[in-house]
């Protein structure tokens, strides 16, 4: 117990004088900013400019005069930025002597260019009857579904658009299903059905076989047999 008493006793005594000396380093970093901030062209001083410390979420604003003042670090870096003027930065020297720093930050002007706008003098009441009339307007949504809804868009659509993967699919288990029916047997033959030659003479007149035979052709060099009822109610697997 003897032998940490006089350590207890050094590290007391060395303790605040370390924290003096961390005291006296922060202070004469201290730096008190204070300045003057104008326009570069009429040397006038600009109001609620932003005064800011950099990457320190901190700063003020000048007056009504221009005139700020801030507290920094050595070393800090200040940032200067109005509406309708460049922003400008300045550095506090590391090597400072003495904590007191004065600036006078000229702002320049920001032009910025906006697109020309051409005004055009209000029509009257016969160009404005003409313009309206013979601007076209698109149309709303149950049009466009009447429209698409006809039965010679239907068919056009029907011919010429692919397959998804549901009507594939479907398609590909209705002809299993078909298959796995008649399985071990005979399928049916519909030559004599009346039913069935009643369906073919409506395909026939609505030229479903024509727009096949057609397409074979293009297809196929083989010439196409005649279409009979069988292929109404058995497709061809």
């Amino acid at each position: 117990m003897r032998r940490f008493i006089p350590i207890l006793f050094i590290f007391c005594f060395i303790k605040p004088v370390q924290s003096k000396a961390q005291f006296e380093s922060f202070k004469d970093s201290v730096v008190q900013l204070y300045g003057l901030v104008m326009t570069a062209d009429s040397l006038k001083g600009l109001e609620g400019v932003s005064v800011v410390v950099k990457n320190q979420n901190r700063g003020t604003v000048t007056n009504d005069k221009g005139v700020f003042s801030i507290v920094v670090l050595k070393g800090d870096e200040i940032e200067f930025s109005s509406i309708g003027f460049k922003t400008k930065s300045v550095s506090i020297p590391k090597d400072l002597t003495g904590n007191q720093q004065s600036v006078i930050q000229l702002m320049i002007n920001d032009t910025i260019y906006l697109p020309a706008t051409i005004i055009k003098s209000r029509p009257s009441r016969a160009q404005f009857e003409r313009d309206f009339l013979n601007n076209p307007v698109q149309d709303d949504y149950i049009t466009v579904a009447r429209k698409n809804n006809d039965a010679a868009t239907r068919r056009i659509l029907a011919a010429n658009l692919p397959s998804d993967g549901r009507e594939a699919s479907n398609q590909f288990l209705r002809q299993a299903g078909t298959k796995a029916y008649y399985a071990g047997q005979v399928p049916p033959q519909n030559i004599f059905n009346p039913f069935a030659w009643a369906e073919f003479i409506k395909a026939w007149k609505r030229g479903d076989f024509k727009k096949k035979s057609s397409s074979t052709t293009r297809t196929s060099p083989t010439p196409s047999t005649t279409p009979t009822p069988n292929d109404i109610y058995n497709p061809k697997h």
